[in-house]
């Protein structure tokens, strides 16, 4: 489960297959998840069309599928594999690889755009 901004992202893992043409299109798609020896592997369609796949604008269509790879290499660090394949935005599939690190310590807290902004405060 992921969430962020009072959105959610739920990965089934009941065996389910992805969705191949979804009725209902979402900004996270529907994914499924199962394991292949260590590594959860995830993938994911049925996006809602004309969407940015980041923050920098990159186009994701209702063609995307994204498979997502993540593996604990030991307690305090996870690898991400990321796959994008949507032959309606990019000409070709391109992989991104990410290295997280456990933060110790630390809370998460809910982020609630612009609710608990102290730039807001007074205005």
């Amino acid at each position: 489960m992921y969430g962020y901004n009072a959105m959610f992202r739920q990965i089934f893992t009941d065996g389910r297959p992805p969705l191949a043409n979804a009725e209902m299109p979402a900004f996270f798609g529907y994914s499924s998840g199962k394991w292949e020896g260590d590594t959860l592997v995830v993938e994911t369609s049925g996006f809602k069309d004309e969407q940015w796949l980041d923050r920098n604008g990159s186009p994701l269509t209702d063609a995307a599928k994204i498979t997502e790879r993540f593996r604990r290499v030991n307690y305090g660090k996870l690898e991400i594999e990321i796959t994008v394949n949507d032959p309606k935005a990019y000409k070709a599939p391109w992989t991104v690889k990410l290295n997280q690190s456990l933060v110790p310590n630390t809370e998460l807290t809910d982020y609630l755009c612009l609710e608990n902004s102290p730039n807001l405060i007074g205005k």
